[in-house]
Formats: structure tokens, C-alpha cells, sequence
């Protein structure tokens, strides 16, 4: 009786699960990302979704196709360029599915077809190009691989959105060939700044010692013109002091009179007579002096006798 009871728990579980197997294949239910590309007995019967989509059990089958975009990371790939050298190549391949149905109908597995058909065009393209060509217009491959890989593979409904090589490895002799002419670059580069600095520096200093030049020649110049104007002010006050004190003299002789010019001239002679010189200088004006001087005691005579 109690195996019994256990043989029925069993069976019911059995049916509960399948149940719910059968509810879970029927109903679906699709995000907005995704997309059900639904086959009726082996015939394409359309693209369902986003929501609740119901799928017939035995009847139909399901293939769920994802919208976003996604990309394949390309490993690293050797191609020869067109001057025969090997080079080795790593890309990202960004891309989309417009056409669920086509990426489930027209190829057997889409990532791994578009996988191989850009490392076949990578190959392709490169061997059109140098190496110098390869290393130089890492833009221009991205953009000839990206229309090319867009043109194969839109008969699976798929839209290659974007190409970016990561990394691009020359060949070792290749490799250390350009590090020396980088090297040599830099050298070349260091050794026109120094040659320019010094040129800058010999033209400043040439710059500051003719300016310095210039300033002290104005400077003496303008010295020189000071100096100029001071003595000829200063003679022109010598001479306006000259011309006030001869002024000065003119006008007080004017005041004196002949009596006073015989006077003066008597004790200009009694100094000189008190002088240790032997010998004596007389002025030829003496004569007529005394003459005038002795006319005058004899008209002061006459003029007391009267």
C-alpha cells in the first residue's frame, strides 16, 4: 500500500514537471533585444517578438537571434604586405543583425562566418598595400576592411558597423630599424632646439648690448647738451653780472666830477710813492691833470681875494 502511495507521488511530480515544460515551450517571452525566428515544420514561418510569443509544441521551432550591438575580438593574424613582409595584425569587428531571419537561413553559425570571412579580407587588403603604406594609414585599413566586411556579409543580415585595429607588430629587423630612426629623429629634433636656443640667445644678448649702446649714447648726448646749456647760462649770467657792474661804474663816473677825478688820481700817486718800487709808470694824462689842478688853486685864490 505505502509503495503504492509512493508510485503515485512520483507519477504526479512527473506530470506537474511536464506540464510545466510544455507551458514553459509553449509560452515565450522575447525582450525588446531579441527576436524569435520561428520554423513551422521546417518552413520559415516569420520573425516574432518582442513579448509574449507562443510557440506550438512539435510543430514549430524557435531560434532566438539577439539585436544589440556586439563585436568579434580577431586574433592576432599574419599577412604579407605587398613588399613581402610578414606583419601581424589584431582587430575588433563591431556589428549588428538587421535580418534575424537571414542570419538563421543563410549561414550555418553568423559569428563564426563573419570570424573568418575578416580574417580573409584583412589578408586580402593587406596584400595590396607596403609596409609603410600599412603602418601609416592604420585609418584608411579600418575603413576599407569595415566596407568590405559590410558588403560580404550583408546577405546574412548582418551591418558591420565599425572596424579598429588595436595592434599592428612589424617584423624584428623592421621593428629595430625604426626605433634607430626614431631615435635619430629625436636626436636630430634635440639638436635644432639647441641650435635655435642658441640663436635666440646670441641674437638677445646682440639685441640687448645695441639697445644698452643706444641708451648710453643718448645718455651722453643728452649729458653733453646739459652740460651745453650750463656753461652757456652760466656765461650769459657772467655776462648780464659784467655788463650790470659796468653799468653800475658808468653811472656813478657820470656822478663824479673833474675835482674828484684829480683828487683820485693824486692818492693813486701818494700809494705809489709809498711803494719799495724804484722805478715808477706815469700816466701821460698827468700834465694836464696837474695844469687843471693848479688852474683850480688859482681860481680858488682869486676868488678869496676878491
Amino acid at each position: 500500500m505505502e509503495d503504492a502511495q509512493v508510485f503515485s507521488v512520483i507519477i504526479l511530480i512527473g506530470v506537474v514537471l511536464f506540464l510545466l515544460y510544455t507551458v514553459l515551450s509553449i509560452i515565450r517571452v522575447v525582450p525588446d533585444y531579441e527576436r524569435l525566428v520561428v520554423l513551422q515544420l521546417g518552413r520559415y514561418r516569420g520573425t516574432r517578438g518582442p513579448g509574449i510569443v507562443i510557440i506550438v509544441p512539435l510543430l514549430e521551432k524557435a531560434f532566438k537571434v539577439d539585436l544589440r550591438e556586439r563585436f568579434l575580438d580577431i586574433p592576432a593574424q599574419t599577412a604579407i604586405t605587398k613588399d613581402n613582409a610578414p606583419i601581424r595584425i589584431d582587430f575588433l569587428v563591431y556589428y549588428r543583425i538587421t535580418e534575424p531571419h537571414l542570419s538563421v537561413l543563410k549561414v550555418d553559425h553568423v559569428v563564426r562566418a563573419s570570424t573568418n570571412i575578416a580574417t580573409t579580407t584583412l589578408r586580402a587588403i593587406i596584400g595590396e598595400m607596403s609596409l609603410d603604406d600599412v603602418l601609416a594609414k592604420r585609418e584608411d585599413i579600418n575603413n576599407v576592411l569595415r566596407e568590405r566586411l559590410d558588403v560580404a556579409t550583408e546577405r546574412w543580415g548582418v551591418k558591420i558597423t565599425s572596424v579598429e585595429i588595436r595592434e599592428i607588430e612589424p617584423p624584428r629587423d623592421v621593428l629595430e630599424a625604426m626605433n634607430a630612426q626614431l631615435r635619430a629623429e629625436r636626436e636630430r629634433r634635440a639638436t635644432v632646439t639647441r641650435a635655435d636656443g642658441e640663436r635666440e640667445a646670441a641674437i638677445a644678448v646682440a639685441e640687448g648690448e645695441k639697445q644698452a649702446a643706444i641708451l648710453r649714447a643718448q645718455g651722453e648726448r643728452e649729458a653733453a647738451i646739459l652740460s651745453a646749456q650750463g656753461e652757456r647760462e652760466s656765461q650769459e649770467l657772467r655776462a648780464q653780472g659784467y655788463a650790470k657792474a659796468l653799468q653800475a661804474i658808468f653811472e656813478e663816473a657820470q656822478k663824479l666830477d673833474q675835482n674828484t677825478m684829480i683828487l683820485q688820481y693824486l692818492q693813486a700817486l701818494r700809494e705809489v710813492g709809498q711803494s719799495p718800487s724804484t722805478k715808477f709808470v706815469l700816466p701821460m694824462e698827468l700834465t694836464s691833470m696837474m695844469a687843471n689842478f693848479s688852474n683850480m688853486i688859482n681860481n680858488k685864490s682869486d676868488d678869496h681875494k676878491a
